[in-house]
This record gives structure tokens, sequence and C-alpha cells, in this order.
């Protein structure tokens, strides 16, 4: 396979900013964010600012997209991905990789069921704490980023690729042997650490701290490991005491996305987090009341937003 040049962004919030401002930092790579809309018109006119630096940023409009993707990055909010995933089809070529490093477990599939599953790798971005707030978007830890097949035992082709590109871009990155285990990892981190960070308007100091908040959060973290046992998955209680690894390096005036959706007043993510957890629960028959608990209240904490 040729190295990746041709690479091409969907989604242009906290994370996906990060990971435009790596690759044009590369002037050997010809990077691209694809929109429609009025965020093809914001972009276009008022690019990116990423940690006070000002980003020009090459738009692509879906109708007239030209050129096939050697690798196509999917940063979206789950609930966007249905109707932004078309805007990919003039982009995906024989040669294309995509990576989603969105929330939750079922991104991946979603996207290989339209454009191949050959073309998918797994990914999860970790501890990386960016914010957005309008073109602007500021981080001080660029986090992991964990991608490969869900075996990686040995590397094929398309992972030493993409390993490739991200080394020229500076993106710290893993290909851990068991991608599955990581991927359930990092959504036990998210429905921990998301969902107590909505219910309780904590940013991360509060959680490196207070007893009462871990406590929480451990106990949403406790219920993913509990059903993971049932999907084959080998995760244990050790792997909530590696969190705070994570955790301890953020910024602690830094908020996690589902509290800044719910400040914001947007539609957060809580269906791929607790609502997923309390379906898993029922296929297999395994109560999580703390999940489902949370997973109301944050459903009342959006209705309340709409209202207000």
């Amino acid at each position: 396979m040729t190295p990746i040049h041709n690479v091409v962004i969907l989604g242009a919030g906290a994370l996906g900013g990060y990971f435009v401002a790596q690759f044009l930092n590369v002037p050997s790579f010809s990077t691209a964010v694809i929109a429609r809309g009025t965020r093809h018109a914001h972009l276009q006119a008022h690019g990116l600012q990423i940690n006070g630096k000002h980003y020009t940023v090459p738009v692509i409009h879906p109708d007239t997209a030209t050129t096939p993707a050697d690798l196509i990055i999917v940063a979206l909010k789950h609930h966007h991905l249905a109707t932004a995933l078309p805007d990919l089809r003039r982009l995906v070529g024989p040669d294309t990789t995509i990576i989603s490093v969105m929330n939750g477990l079922d991104s991946e599939e979603i996207i290989g069921a339209r454009y191949g599953m050959e073309k998918v790798l797994l990914a999860v971005s970790v501890g990386i704490d960016a914010v957005r707030e309008g073109h602007c978007i500021t981080y001080t830890k660029p986090g992991k980023h964990y991608f490969g097949q869900a075996d990686n035992t040995h590397l094929d082709p398309q992972v030493r690729r993409v390993q490739t590109a991200f080394d020229q871009a500076g993106i710290t990155y893993e290909t851990p042997v068991d991608m599955l285990r990581i991927m359930w990892w990092k959504f036990m981190v998210n429905v921990g650490m998301n969902q107590a960070s909505a219910v309780t308007r904590a940013p991360y100091g509060i959680f490196q701290t207070a007893p009462a908040a871990q406590a929480l959060m451990e106990s949403l973290m406790h219920e993913v490991i509990v059903l993971a046992k049932y999907a084959n998955v080998h995760l244990v209680e050790q792997d909530i005491a590696d969190w705070y690894t994570f955790l301890n390096s953020l910024s602690p005036q830094g908020k996690t996305s589902m509290l800044q959706d719910i400040e914001a007043g947007r539609k957060t993510e809580v269906e791929i987090f607790g609502g997923k957890v309390v379906a898993l629960s029922r296929d297999y028959g395994i109560p999580t009341p703390v999940n489902e608990t949370v997973f109301r209240i944050i459903q009342v904490l959006e209705s309340k937003e709409k209202c207000s």
C-alpha cells in the first residue's frame, strides 16, 4: 500500500480539531475537513483556532469531492453519524482506511456496514482534555490514541501504514494486542466519568480529589466490568484503578464532553453510555441499577435544558 497522503476529517469539534491541527502542521499531508451547509461556510470563513494558533482549514463539500482519501478520521457525536455518513461516499476508494474516534462500541460496525469492515480499524482516544467554544479549541493534554485490528498479535500493512502517518504527524498512539479490551475499557471510562460529571456538574478536579464523586464514578464503571465478562471481554477491577493515571494528568478545570453538552444545552451521548449499559443488562439478564438511574437523570437534564 502507498503511504498516506490525503487525510480527511469528518467532525471538527474538540477531538476532530486536534487531528486537523496535527496533520495540517505537516506540509507533506494534504489535509481537509469535510462539511456541508453552515458548518462548511463557518469553517471556510473562520477556520479553527487551536491552543491559540489560527488554522486556515481546507474544506471539502461532500457533493464536489473528487479525490479518494487515504485516511478518514471520523470524530462525530454519535447522533450525527447516520446523517453524516453518506457524505463520505465520494471519498472512500479502494485504498481508504477509516478510523472512528467516536465514543461508544457501535460506530465501527455502522461505518463498516456502509463502506466495508475491511476498511475500518478499531480506535479510541483517551486522556485528551480538549474543549471547544465556537471555532476555538483548547487542550492541555493531547492524550493517547489507540487503534488497530481486533487482534494485533501480528500487525498487518493497513495498521503499519496508519502508524507511519501518526508518527509523521506527532500523534501519540499505541496498537495493543487486544484492541477489543481497550474499546471496552474506554467504554467503561466514558460510562463512569462522563455520566458522573454530567449529573454532578463537576470538572475533572472534583473526581481527582473527592471520594464521593469517585465512588459514583466507580459504581458506574463496576457495572460495565460485570457486563464485559458476559461479552467475553477481559476487564477487571484493576482497570478502574488504572484510569486514575489518566484522570490525575488532566487539567482540574477540564470538563468531559458530556458535561460540556449539558452546560451548553446540547444533546448528549447518554444513549451510547448508560443507554447501552441498560440494553446489555437486559440482553444478559444482569441488573445495572446505578447506570439505569443515572441514565434517567441525564435524560431529565436534557429535557430541562430544552425547556429553559
